[in-house]
């Protein structure tokens, strides 16, 4: 599309083309908007000097050990800031987009006085092949669901042996049906709020920080075996670390899937390994806990596990072992260090069972959300497992 043409929102995705140079000016972004051609924080204005007034967030959506993420069904973005490597402070960053991120959040929390600073932030994503970028959004900082203390976290890194801190950030895709030139022209004068063009969304949150999340509907998801798999090198040998670490002894990963899950579901309460059956392997059975912690409820789920090569899929013996469990109990949880054959999926999806597919690069990506980035860290972590598992402090036992 040329750089004259309104820019829309995520429910229809608008593409821009890129040049064929070879150069920075192939870069499409630049075209469009005054924000520079390089890094995933662009801006008009300076972060140092908090005259920013226009902010991009750029992504490719690819970095495996920094992964950017949309939440189709709440309009929850998650992007990583811009100290990535160690051997910096957290704000002492190339282009300062920590340094904005902080300022930024503190802001949104504030009064309304203090939102009207915020510049209006616009989500880039690449869309291959070349430069080809497209636009996902208009962003506004936090969530409804989420605290001050939760929407931005500084977290901690290990890279060959070095700790360092990076932000994680979520930010809303409001409900914009068209961001239009002359509210952009109207936001780099500094009148984004008091602007006849100003969307209404972006209105409502800077007045009252009140949320209207661009959803997109419910759709059945049937991911193929190359989206259930680690896209990189990396990715691929922390799989193969956890193999090896249970070779000769694959029921024993029963454990390792247990604590996988507290990772991807923290609000998991008590989860305890069966003893082995006849067969030699073991299950576990849990409870999620939902409600106000003065008084909470125990939902209960049963966790299936196979620690399978990647050229060894979950079939459907599998999974109706599984399924056979759920008339006793809420939910199901499966997870394997493969991933699940279409069969499966397509019959789990279209059935409507209640389980979690946990595949293999769902595996390698929370334990990279929670600082295990190598293979080193995973076997660190694998290490500190132990083969008879102790509820949680606190979870209620049925």
């Amino acid at each position: 599309m040329p750089a004259d043409t309104p820019i829309t929102t995520l429910s229809q995705p608008w593409l821009y083309e890129g040049g064929t140079a070879g150069t920075l000016a192939d870069d499409p972004l630049a075209r469009l908007l005054p924000v520079g051609n390089q890094g995933g924080f662009r801006y008009a204005g300076s972060p140092r000097k908090g005259t920013v007034r226009l902010s991009v967030l750029y992504t490719t959506g690819v970095v495996a050990d920094w992964p950017d993420t949309l939440d189709p069904s709440t309009g929850v973005f998650t992007y990583y800031g811009d100290n990535r490597k160690p051997g910096r402070d957290l704000h002492d960053t190339q282009r300062s987009g920590n340094l904005l991120l902080r300022d930024v959040f503190e802001h949104a929390h504030g009064s309304a006085e203090e939102r009207r600073t915020v510049p209006p932030f616009l989500l880039f994503e690449t869309a291959p092949p070349g430069r080809r970028i497209m636009f996902r959004g208009l962003l506004a900082p936090g969530a409804a669901t989420l605290t001050s203390e939760d929407d931005l976290v500084a977290i901690w890194r290990n890279t060959r042996g070095h700790r360092f801190q990076n932000y994680r950030a979520h930010f809303t895709v409001l409900d914009v049906a068209t961001v239009t030139r002359t509210w952009l022209t109207d936001i780099l004068a500094g009148h984004a709020t008091d602007s006849e063009h100003c969307p209404p969304a972006w209105t409502a949150w800077v007045d009252g920080r009140a949320y209207s999340p661009l959803i997109a509907p419910s759709t059945t998801i049937i991911r193929t075996k190359a989206e259930q798999q680690p896209p990189d090198p990396t990715g691929v040998a922390i799989l193969a670390a956890i193999r090896e670490h249970y070779r000769g002894h694959e029921h024993d990963f029963e454990f390792c899937a247990v604590e996988l899950w507290r990772l991807i579901a923290p609000s998991t309460g008590r989860c305890d390994v069966t003893p082995p059956s006849r067969d030699g392997g073991r299950d576990a059975i849990g409870d999620y806990i939902l409600g106000p912690p003065a008084d909470p409820i125990a939902i209960d789920f049963a966790l299936e596990a196979k620690c399978y090569t990647d050229t060894n899929s979950v079939g459907v013996r599998d999974v109706a072992r599984l399924i056979s469990r759920l008339r006793h109990r809420h939910f199901g949880v499966f997870i394997t260090t493969s991933h699940f054959n279409q069969q499966v999926y397509t019959e789990v999806r279209t059935d409507r069972h209640p389980i979690a597919l946990v595949s293999g690069r769902d595996i390698v990506n929370a334990l990279r959300a929670h600082g295990y980035a190598d293979v080193n860290a995973v076997n660190a972590w694998l290490s500190k497992i132990p083969n008879v598992h102790v509820s949680a402090k606190g979870a209620s036992n049925p």
